[in-house]
């Protein structure tokens, strides 16, 4: 896969906006110029420690085996330490023919979505119930405002690949499928809160702890 000449762009376009929604991120301040690990010498750091390389092959290679199924790579302070304290976060989506990111939200941080090619059908739901639909193409931007639950789904044959930067380097994920039918909520409250039988639960159940 060709590096896209949309990268250029959509970093700058992502970085400016976490800049300018920095003074109202949910992480908190910081009194030093950067936090590292406790257990590292801060006279061992260097350019290393504030450097990422683990979306490189994914931007500039295509996959050994095709790809069937909706992929998110995060870089949060997780898997890159140097964003502690720093109030932002990045995450690559590969999204497959016919491949959803099923219905989420992120507790402590909006979402600027990039897309870098493809198409992807994308919506979220506001606290009044109301949902906010709309088709992005290759260059076009799309927010996701902080703690709403929100998708993107790829309907087409081609292959669709976004990048998404969020004001916190921790947002956090709750998956909504995941958190109500894969960890042991009563099977009998999961039915009264869905209006469904007990046995359509357990379905639902065991199709969720198989995908």
């Amino acid at each position: 896969m060709a590096l896209s000449p949309l990268l250029p762009l959509s970093l700058l376009l992502i970085v400016s906006f976490i800049t300018n929604n920095k003074t109202l991120a949910g992480d908190p301040d910081i009194i030093s110029d950067f936090t590292v690990p406790q257990q590292t010498n801060n006279t061992s750091i260097n350019g290393s420690f504030f450097t990422y390389t683990g979306l490189r092959g994914l931007l500039t290679h295509r996959p050994q085996t095709p790809q069937t199924s909706f992929k998110a790579t995060k870089v949060t302070m997780l898997e890159f330490p140097a964003l502690n304290g720093q109030s932002i976060s990045y995450a690559l989506f590969q999204f497959p023919s016919g491949s959803i990111n099923p219905p989420h939200t992120h507790p402590r941080a909006s979402e600027l979505l990039f897309l870098l090619h493809g198409s992807l059908q994308v919506g979220f739901v506001d606290t009044k119930r109301g949902l906010y639909t709309q088709t992005v193409e290759a260059g076009d931007m799309f927010i996701f405002p902080k703690g709403l639950i929100h998708y993107q789904y790829n309907p087409h044959v081609a292959h669709a690949t976004a990048i998404s930067a969020f004001p916190s380097a921790n947002a956090g994920t709750v998956s909504l499928p995941i958190s109500l039918f894969g960890t042991g909520i009563d099977e009998v409250v999961l039915a009264k809160a869905f209006n469904i039988d007990v046995s359509t639960v357990k379905k639902i159940i065991d199709s969720v702890n198989k995908s």
